[in-house]
């Protein structure tokens, strides 16, 4: 069984660590806990390592955040995997630092990546984990503080937190998205 694991942010070292690419940040620290690297493909960086039977395919979008969607497409029919084997990791403001919740649909709630992969996928029925990356900004800052760095202090939170992160991911694809849920959402 083959899984793809999207992580959304943005390519360039402008947005490198920055708030809004978490998605990118999950995905390295499980890259480097299973020993794998990414390499440059269509649409984006790829990596994929095997789990207990499993293939998990980890994916970074190049295609900027707003047009997720067309690589998450690609990927999906390029390897055959069904919706129900795609997971979206994204950042949250909605949620505290480092908090972290799986769900298996909802609505984009104002996430750009998200919004674009609904529209391309025809649906908002697809697993996404999200991560919450605090919302600490002042009335028309959150452009400048999604797209801001991590605080030193703030950096000491994320690094167990991605590990967690990755654990969901593997717990997902093992276990299934109910199980996970139940397993991490009261966390």
């Amino acid at each position: 069984m083959k899984y793809l694991i999207v992580g959304l942010g943005n390519i360039g070292d402008e947005y490198r660590n920055t708030r809004h690419n978490i998605g990118f940040m999950v995905l390295d620290a499980l890259a480097k806990a299973s020993n794998i690297i990414f390499t440059d493909k269509r649409y984006g960086e790829v990596s994929s390592f095997s789990l207990k039977g499993r293939q998990l395919i980890l994916l970074k979008p190049s295609t900027y955040m707003n047009l997720s969607g067309n690589a998450v497409r690609y990927w999906m029919q390029q390897e055959k995997i069904p919706i129900e084997n795609l997971l979206i990791v994204a950042d949250d403001l909605s949620l505290p630092l480092g908090s972290l919740r799986l769900k298996g649909k909802g609505s984009d709630g104002g996430h750009n990546g998200l919004k674009h992969i609904a529209t391309i996928l025809g649906t908002q029925t697809y697993a996404r984990l999200r991560f919450g990356i605090g919302n600490d900004f002042p009335k028309g800052g959150q452009i400048d503080y999604v797209l801001g760095h991590f605080s030193p202090e703030d950096q000491t939170v994320l690094q167990e937190r991605l590990s967690i992160a990755g654990e969901i991911i593997k717990s997902f694809c093992l276990a299934g998205l109910n199980i996970t849920m139940n397993q991490y959402n009261n966390k």
